[in-house]
């Protein structure tokens, strides 16, 4: 629904007017900005609201998606803020300050964890047991490790957690059941070999997971995230992803 509503948003080029606060209130600009974009979107998760770097703006990310709205709530952007001066993405830079303060809340037990033993580098990997690029980088998990990066997997169904139908799907069930496996590494390598696992619940952290890819802005799998919460791409080689770590990206 957010989705669709930024891109009619885009096309329209709709301003905020009807969302602002009323002449003469007194509300902070956080809270206007808040209640214009909730106006439009009302089920929109709205999880940071912060000033942004060009003046009389506010950054909110909301469901998945970065936008600018005014401090008056009649204006809104959508697209990538850029600072001509530095020639840097600010919005990039936004996105990965959220990434990066969000994963940090994921503990190291609802991760799997491939790493070396002194690893250089560490990077978040999104993924889904099923989906064809998953399993070709994980094929090189060896050389991940080889080449000093630590790969710490979250799970990521791209099915979803429940079908139209509003039954779990069978990439759910079998994340799952990965996540509740006794071996969970020996599980989860299995499964990207294509031997789906035992079948088993317990409490688990995949559906919180799925979540919180959705939250990030996590569109598909693999989705490869850096220390510092940059998006370092999809699928990559490993001598890729060590040249990316070294440059920032």
């Amino acid at each position: 629904m957010f989705k669709k509503w930024l891109l009619a948003l885009c096309v329209g080029g709709l301003a905020l007017n009807a969302c602002a606060a009323p002449d003469g209130a007194a509300a902070a600009p956080e809270a206007t900005v808040r209640k214009a974009l909730l106006s439009l979107v009302p089920n929109a998760n709205v999880d940071s609201v912060r000033p942004a770097p060009m003046p009389g703006f506010y950054q909110v990310i909301a469901s998945g998606h970065l936008v600018y709205v005014s401090s008056d709530g009649k204006y809104m952007l959508n697209g990538d803020l850029i600072d001509l001066s530095k020639k840097k993405n600010i919005t990039e830079d936004g996105w990965a300050d959220f990434r990066k303060a969000e994963l940090a809340k994921v503990p190291a037990a609802d991760r799997i964890v491939f790493a070396p033993a002194n690893p250089r580098y560490r990077v978040t990997v999104f993924t889904d047991v099923n989906c064809a690029y998953c399993r070709q980088l994980h094929e090189h998990i060896a050389d991940f490790n080889k080449a000093g990066i630590a790969v710490e997997y979250i799970a990521w169904p791209r099915e979803g957690v429940t079908n139209e139908a509003g039954k779990t799907t069978q990439t759910y069930n079998e994340m799952v059941s990965v996540w509740c496996a006794a071996d969970r590494k020996a599980a989860f390598s299995a499964a990207k070999l294509g031997k789906a696992p035992k079948a088993t619940n317990c409490p688990n952290p995949v559906k919180d997971e799925f979540d919180l890819g959705v939250k990030l802005g996590v569109t598909g799998t693999p989705t490869i995230i850096g220390e510092d919460g940059s998006m370092l791409g999809g699928y990559v080689t490993p001598d890729q992803l060590l040249q990316a770590l070294k440059t920032g990206g």
